[in-house]
């Protein structure tokens, strides 16, 4: 699956984006966080604060809960304000 980063996220991982494949464990969108944690210190940098990291699967906002089943695409991005 092709997952996006934006933001601090990105700075953070080094990459805008890129293809990933999740052993069959990681099955939400938390899931896959605490994997891509593990990945290097780059990542653990990135996610280091999990509860602030906002998700959208297929251009729809996500919980961390929702399953990854069938995603297309997985975005990462910071907290966002209006303005």
């Amino acid at each position: 699956m092709k997952v996006l980063y934006f933001a601090w996220v990105r700075e953070r991982v080094g990459k805008a984006e890129e293809i990933v494949d999740p052993p069959a464990a990681v099955r939400t969108v938390g899931d896959l966080i605490g994997w891509l944690r593990t990945r290097g210190d780059e990542y653990a940098h990135a996610f280091e604060a999990p509860r602030v990291i906002r998700a959208a699967i297929d251009h729809t906002h996500v919980k961390p809960e929702t399953t990854i089943a069938g995603a297309r695409e997985i975005a990462f991005f910071p907290p966002m304000t209006g303005g």
